[in-house]
Parts: structure tokens; C-alpha cells; sequence
């Protein structure tokens, strides 16, 4: 049986965004990143559901992302959608990605759904904004970001080599903190992936499809 998705027209209670992730780190910084892009649309009623943590092996492999997808969909009610947010790594986003999403969309059709990649990694939305965390962290200050922040293949690595308290960068310990803290209006200029991922979170807080 098919359910009609709602759309932008409809919502007039709470929106609802399940989300799922593959790293610890993204545990803690996903919903950070939610309500701060909630704020700067003046959406207030958004309600985010803790992220569903499944190691990227697990998802990309047949019947992973599906069972995901499911499973998270048990998460909502009335308007809001699906976010599948993971990193590239060396794989291409623009084949991987769509490749995801239809498979999401074969599991549960009647619901807003978006999938992600964070080209490379989360962490390049970091270095896209890098002046903007000269000092947070221990970081250096000042903090140059590099030209090209999405060719990076070693972000964290990045971050850890600019850290000044002789400590290494654990997402664990350090991601929600920088996800509150970086500039997202940079960030959407120097890394495509993450211009999509607010564009598609947008989408969902407003209920479109």
C-alpha cells in the first residue's frame, strides 16, 4: 500500500529528520549541523531523532541501505524525511549517491528521502571554513584553509597536523565542536558536497520531495 508523501504545503506540526551516518563523530556533529541550518531558515519545529550509526561497508553492501533506510523510517512521523549522510571516501559521488538513493527509495518510496556524500570527507566541510575555526580546538590561529579542500584525501590528518596542544583530532571529541562553530555560508562556497547537503536538508525541513 502507498502513502502519500507529505509535502511543504502540509506541514504544520513538527518535522522529523531520522538520519543516518557510518562515523562515531557524526553521531554528535550531524544534529548540530540540523538545528543550526534549522535556525538560519527560521524553522523552529524541527525534531531530530538521534542518527543511526552503520559502518559504510554495511550500508553500500545488497540490503544495507535498505534495512537502514527502513529501520529509520520507524523514526518518523507526519512531515520531515530520510538523511543518509556518508563520506566518499575514493568512491565517485555523482555515481554512488544516486546509486543510493534508489535504492532508498525502493525501501520505503512514501517518504522524503536524501542521500549525502560528503565528498572525501566530513571533515573537508571543516577545511572549506578553516579561518573561521583559527583557535577553536586548539587549532592554529590563524587557521588557512587549503585551495582545494574537497581533493583532500586525509582531512582529519589535516586537521590533527594544525592542532597546537600536541593532541591529535578525534571526531569523537572534536566534531560536534567545530560543526557549531564553522562558517556554513564559506563552507557552501568552497565545498560543492556540502552546498548539496544544505540544499537537500532545506528540502526536508520544508517538506518537499
Amino acid at each position: 500500500m502507498n502513502h502519500p508523501i507529505t509535502t511543504s504545503s502540509q506541514v504544520t506540526g513538527p518535522v522529523t529528520i531520522a538520519s543516518i551516518v557510518e562515523g562515531d563523530g557524526e553521531v554528535s556533529a550531524l544534529p548540530v549541523l540540523l538545528r543550526r541550518i534549522a535556525t538560519a531558515l527560521s524553522i523552529w519545529n524541527l525534531r531530530t531523532t538521534p542518527p543511526r550509526r552503520i559502518p559504510r561497508s554495511r550500508l553500500i553492501a545488497p540490503g544495507g541501505v535498505e534495512s537502514a533506510v527502513l529501520q529509520a523510517s520507524y523514526q518518523l512521523s507526519g512531515a520531515g524525511g530520510i538523511l543518509l549522510l556518508i563520506d566518499s571516501d575514493d568512491d565517485c559521488p555523482a555515481s554512488l549517491g544516486p546509486d543510493l538513493l534508489r535504492r532508498a527509495r525502493q525501501a520505503r518510496g512514501d517518504k522524503n528521502m536524501s542521500v549525502v556524500l560528503a565528498h572525501r570527507e566530513f571533515e573537508a566541510w571543516f577545511l572549506a571554513a578553516a579561518a573561521s575555526l583559527s583557535g577553536h580546538r586548539a587549532l592554529a590561529d590563524p587557521l588557512e584553509p587549503p585551495t582545494a579542500p574537497e581533493e583532500i584525501r586525509g582531512a582529519k590528518e589535516w586537521l590533527s597536523a594544525r592542532k597546537t596542544d600536541g593532541t591529535p583530532y578525534r571526531p569523537t571529541v572534536d566534531q560536534a565542536s567545530l560543526a557549531d562553530a564553522f562558517d556554513m555560508d564559506q563552507a557552501r562556497k568552497l565545498a560543492p558536497s556540502f552546498d548539496k547537503f544544505w540544499r537537500d536538508v532545506e528540502r526536508l525541513l520544508r517538506g518537499g520531495l
